[in-house]
C-alpha cells in the first residue's frame, strides 16, 4: 500500500519541538518534529546519561510504578516518581539540579501505585526573576495538587494553602486508612486553569467517591469550576438518562487518564471511566451518562459543549483509559481537526473536536445479552465503522487454547469451555465470562500516537483475555477463604447482590491461554481509515526461566509509542527491559536498547542546542504488578559524537 504523503515536515516545526507536555503538546499527539534521529542511522543510538531517582522504597503493599513522561521546559527536564517527588535534570548530562519531595503517607495502602508526570505554566505577567514565575504542578496519591517554582523546587506558598491544595475534600473521600482517591495522572493547563481528574480504587461499593473533574486556578489555586460526570439534579440534561435515587448515590465515572486540551477552542477533552462498581449495574440503571465518555468541556467554566458515550452502561471496566489525542485529520479532501480516542476494546473513534460530529461513523450494533438477575444491559454498543479494531473482538472457543506444551493447552481448552464466551460485551455472569478484549485493554493509559505528515495513528495493544465471575453475596466470605481461588483478585462491591473475582485467563505455566502475539504494534490509515501494519512487540527473554528459548512472540506491557519526523516509532512498554525504534513506513524493527529496568512509560525527545543531538529519554522503573524488573532509572540514548 502507498502511504500518503500528505504534509511536510516542516509544516510542523515549532509547535512540536519541544517535549513541552505529558505527550508532547496538550494535543496528546505524542509526535515530534525533530529528525536528526533517523531511519538511517537510529541503528547507532547508543546511551548518553542515566539518572537514579533514588525513590525512598513504596507503599505498605510494595513499590510504587515509575510511569513519568518527563517534560523539558526553559532548559531543564523534569519528571517525577511513582511517589510524586519531582526532580529537575540537566537535559545535556542527567545531572540533578533539585528535587521537591511531597513525602506522601508510605504507611498506609493506595488503591493505585503510579505517576505519570508533571505538567508546566509560566506565569506571563511575573517578571523574569519573581518568585513561581514558572510553576511546576504534580498529584499525589494521597489526593493533593502541588505547585512548585520551576527554578528550584521550592512550594509555591501562593497557590492553595501554602503551595497545596488538598483534592479529597467534598468528594466523598475517606483517606484516612487507606488512600482510595488518588491523582496519577498529570493536569492539563488552558490559560492559566489547572483543569485535573482523580483516579478511584475500583470495585469497592456503589457509592464511592465523586469522579469530578476541576478547574482550579493556576496562580492562586482557587477552584474556579468543577464538572461531575454523573449528573445529581434534574437540571442536568443527562439526569433523565438515570433512575434519580441511583444518580444520587453512584460514584466514580471518574477521569484519571491524562488529559488533552485545544487552548485556540478553549477546550479540555476529559475520558471518563465507569460508573461504580465496575462489572455489575443493576443499581445504575440506563446508559450512565457521562460515564464510558469522552466528553469537551469549557476550559473557562466547565460546561459540557459536546460528548459521545463510547461504551454504554459498562460491565466490564472499559474504562476510557486513553489520552485524547488532537489531530488536524485528511478527510474527504479537507483538514479537519478532530479527536482521535483509543479504547480498551481496541477501537479508535475520531470525532470532528469543535462537535463532536463523527468523522469515520459510530453504528450501534448488537451485543450479547443475558445478564444476571438484576442486571440492565444496553442491547447495543457503539462501533466506529473504520477503521477496524486493532484487537479480536470474536469468541473464544476450546479450540482457540494455547499452549507451549500438551498439558498446558489442555488445561486452557478446558477453563474456556466452562466459561461464557460469546465475543465482545460477553456480560459478567455467575459461572464466569471471558472478557476478549480484557480490562487492561486493547489500549490503555499509553494512548494513540500519530504522525501528522503521514497521517498514521500508532497504538500499543495488549491481546490478552481476561476472566470475571460474580458471587452471590452470602457466598463471597466462604469462596474467598477456599484454596479454589488463590489467584484471583476479588472485590466486594458494596450495594450489589454480588461480589466479584477476576484474573488473567492464564495457563498452568502463567502463559496467557491465547495465541501470541500478546502485546502488538500497529499503524492505522486514518485517511483511508484502514489497518496499513500490525507487528508483534517484545520477548519472553525477561520473563521466562533462563532455559526457555527467547522468543519473539509479542508480550504484554504498559506504556505509549512516540513518533518523529525521522520516521520513527519509539515505544517501550513491554515486559523485556528494551527501548525498541521502528520504521514507521513498514513496522520493521531498525534498534533496540537495553534497559536497566522495565520501561513501563512512555518515552520522550528533544534536541539540545549546547550538543547539537537529539535525546530520546524513558523513565525505567518496572511495574511491580506486571512482574517486571524493578528500578529507577531515568535513561537518554542519543547518537554517537560525530
Amino acid at each position: 500500500m502507498c502511504l500518503p504523503l500528505l504534509l511536510s515536515a516542516a509544516a510542523f516545526a515549532g509547535e512540536f519541538d519541544d517535549w513541552s507536555h505529558y505527550g508532547g503538546s496538550e494535543k496528546g499527539m505524542q509526535y515530534s518534529s525533530l529528525a536528526q534521529i533517523s531511519t538511517g542511522n537510529v541503528g547507532q543510538l547508543e546511551e548518553a546519561w542515566r539518572f537514579q531517582t533514588n525513590e525512598p522504597g513504596g507503599g505498605k503493599f510494595g513499590p510504587f510504578a515509575f510511569q513519568a513522561n518527563p517534560i523539558l521546559i526553559e532548559g531543564r527536564l523534569f519528571v517525577s516518581t511513582g511517589s510524586a517527588i519531582v526532580i529537575a535534570l540537566d537535559p545535556a548530562s542527567g545531572k540533578e539540579l533539585w528535587r521537591y519531595d511531597p513525602d506522601i503517607d508510605r504507611s498506609k495502602g493506595h488503591s493505585e501505585i503510579a505517576n505519570r508526570g508533571v505538567s508546566s505554566w509560566i506565569d506571563n505577567n511575573a517578571g523574569p526573576d519573581d518568585p513561581c514565575r514558572h510553576r511546576i504542578f504534580v498529584g499525589t496519591l494521597d489526593a493533593r495538587l502541588i505547585a512548585v517554582d520551576g527554578s528550584n523546587g521550592k512550594p509555591c506558598r501562593d497557590f492553595g494553602e501554602h503551595g497545596q491544595v488538598f483534592l479529597d475534600r467534598d468528594v466523598k473521600a475517606d483517606n484516612s486508612e487507606w488512600f482510595e482517591y488518588t491523582v496519577t495522572s498529570p493536569p492539563v493547563i488552558v490559560d492559566g486553569v489547572v483543569i485535573v481528574g482523580s483516579a478511584i480504587g475500583d470495585n469497592r461499593a456503589v457509592q464511592s467517591e465523586l469522579g469530578i473533574v476541576r478547574g482550579i486556578d493556576a496562580k492562586s489555586g482557587a477552584e474556579i469550576w468543577r464538572w461531575d460526570p454523573i449528573p445529581r439534579s434534574a437540571e442536568n440534561p443527562a439526569f433523565a438518562g438515570w433512575q434519580a435515587d441511583e444518580a444520587k448515590i453512584t460514584g466514580s465515572a471518574n477521569a484519571w487518564a491524562p488529559l488533552a486540551a485545544d487552548s485556540d477552542l478553549g477546550l479540555v477533552y476529559v475520558p471518563t471511566g465507569s460508573a461504580s462498581p465496575d462489572f455489575f449495574g443493576g443499581e445504575r440503571q440506563g446508559d450512565n451518562l457521562y460515564a464510558n465518555s469522552l466528553v469537551a468541556l469549557s476550559a473557562a467554566s466547565g460546561a459540557v459543549v459536546w460528548y459521545r458515550q463510547l461504551v454504554h452502561h459498562d460491565l466490564w471496566d472499559y474504562d476510557l483509559a486513553s489520552q485524547p489525542t488532537l489531530v488536524e485529520l485528511q478527510h474527504n479532501g479537507e483538514t479537519v481537526p478532530a479527536v482521535l480516542q483509543g479504547t480498551k476494546t481496541g477501537m479508535i473513534f475520531s470525532f470532528d473536536r469543535r462537535n463532536g460530529d463523527a468523522i469515520f461513523a459510530v453504528e450501534e450494533r448488537p451485543v450479547p445479552q443475558g445478564g444476571v438477575d438484576g442486571e440492565h444491559l444496553s442491547p447495543t454498543q457503539p462501533f466506529p465503522v473504520a477503521p477496524p479494531p486493532l484487537v479480536s473482538h470474536a469468541p473464544l472457543t476450546p479450540e482457540d487454547a494455547w499452549g507451549m506444551m500438551w498439558f498446558d493447552k489442555r488445561s486452557c481448552a478446558k477453563r474456556i469451555a466452562r466459561l461464557r464466551s460469546e465475543g465482545i460485551y460477553t456480560p459478567p455472569s455467575v459461572e464466569g465470562t471471558i472478557l476478549y478484549p480484557g480490562y487492561a485493554g486493547g489500549i490503555n493509559w499509553g494512548g494513540v500516537a500519530f504522525d501528522p505528515e503521514m497521517q498514521l495513528a500508532i497504538a500499543y495493544t495488549i491481546n490478552v483475555a481476561m476472566e470475571v465471575a460474580l458471587i452471590a453475596r452470602d457466598e463471597l466470605q466462604s469462596t474467598f477463604e477456599s484454596d479454589d481461588f488463590d489467584d484471583f483478585e476479588f472485590a466486594r462491591q458494596r450495594g450489589t447482590p454480588y461480589g466479584m473475582r477476576r484474573k488473567a485467563l492464564l495457563s498452568m505455566l502463567d502463559i496467557p491461554c491465547t495465541a501470541p502475539p500478546w502485546g502488538t504494534l500497529s499503524a492505522v490509515d486514518m485517511v483511508r481509515g484502514s489497518i496499513l501494519w500490525q507487528v508483534p512487540v517484545g520477548t519472553i527473554q525477561d520473563i521466562a526461566p533462563a532455559i526457555v528459548p527467547n522468543l519473539k512472540l509479542g508480550v504484554p506491557g504498559i506504556g505509549g509509542p512516540i513518533t518523529t519526523a525521522g520516521g520513527l516509532i519509539f515505544l517501550g512498554a513491554t515486559m523485556d527491559d528494551y527501548l525498541r525504534a521502528f520504521d514507521i513506513r513498514s513496522g520493521d524493527m531498525l534498534w533496540e536498547g537495553r534497559l536497566p529496568a522495565g520501561g513501563q512509560a512512555t518515552p520522550m525527545t528533544y534536541f539540545l542546542d549546547q550538543t547539537g543531538k537529539q535525546y530520546v529519554v524513558i523513565a525505567a522503573g518496572g511495574h511491580p504488578k506486571m512482574g517486571t524488573t524493578i528500578g529507577d532509572y531515568v535513561v537518554a540514548f542519543a547518537l554517537p559524537d560525530r
